[in-house]
């Protein structure tokens, strides 16, 4: 068996990538993409995504080990299921003629790159269900600095809770160790709740929850967010300077205003 998944089989999956690609064949969404996603609402993702027929990519309900940071970052997925002993012992079996070491949550840490969002489909597993504790997510940040989604829980989180430079998102937390569970694949489409999760997604996390971006729509939805946030600040000095009334900035823009906004944008770019 593989426990990562082929190089070509990644690609097929993700065929309608625009962007360069990782060795493995992970869509490689570009940093600019990436850092800019930090300031997208949720709503505004979602909006860019259901027009364009993707209405199962967001989950809700989390425990954030970190509610203060914005998660950002590109997907590596992994899936975990219930144990069972003779696939199990095919999985152990295939680990060490590849040459891992520890446990198989590890193994998943062990491929991450900066700017991965690791993403585990868990089953909703959080009592002997915790990925990791403070010693794996210390290993989580020094990977890629960004943190992981996690369909299962977490331990040891006094110790998570002082990392720096990473948020996970998990069902809860619990103070026993991960048992009776095999890892089956790593980079294969895989569940989270309600979306449906394939690697080389922008993971964006915030105090909403979880919304996983195709790369191909990822541009689109950072121009849209862009586009309303300075609209909004448009729409604001026009009202405190008094030229709309509320009525007139909230609602479909008549041509006049749209035009005004258009020259307005135009200034404010001569000026940059």
């Amino acid at each position: 068996m593989r426990i990562v998944n082929s190089r070509e089989s990644i690609i097929e999956l993700t065929k309608q990538n625009p962007f360069d690609r990782f060795p493995d064949g992970r869509p490689h969404v570009p940093d600019d993409i990436i850092e800019r996603m930090k300031y997208v609402t949720t709503e505004q993702a979602w909006g860019v995504l259901c027009e364009h027929g993707y209405f199962n990519q967001f989950e809700g309900n989390w425990f954030r080990s970190h509610p203060e940071r914005i998660l950002v970052g590109r997907a590596v997925t992994a899936m975990m299921v219930p144990k069972r002993p003779d696939l199990n012992t095919l999985v152990e079996e295939t680990g060490k003629v590849e040459g891992r070491k520890g446990g198989q949550n590890s193994w998943v840490i062990d491929t991450l790159l900066p700017g991965d969002v690791m993403v585990v489909d868990m089953f909703g597993k959080v009592k002997n269900g915790t990925f990791v504790g403070d010693n794996l997510a210390t290993s989580l940040r020094a990977h890629t600095k960004a943190g992981a989604v996690i369909d299962g829980g977490i331990r040891d989180f006094q110790g998570i809770r002082e990392l720096p430079d990473i948020t996970i998102f998990c069902r809860g937390i619990d103070p026993t160790a991960i048992w009776e569970t095999t890892l089956i694949g790593i980079n294969i489409p895989v569940r989270i709740g309600q979306a449906t999760v394939l690697p080389g997604d922008v993971v964006l996390g915030t105090v909403t929850g979880v919304i996983f971006i195709p790369p191909h729509l990822a541009q689109k939805v950072v121009e849209r967010s862009e586009d309303i946030r300075m609209r909004d600040t448009f729409g604001k000095q026009r009202l405190m300077e008094g030229k709309y009334t509320p009525g007139e900035i909230d609602t479909k823009w008549t041509e006049q205003i749209e035009q005004d906004y258009q020259n307005w944008l135009k200034e404010k770019k001569l000026k940059t």
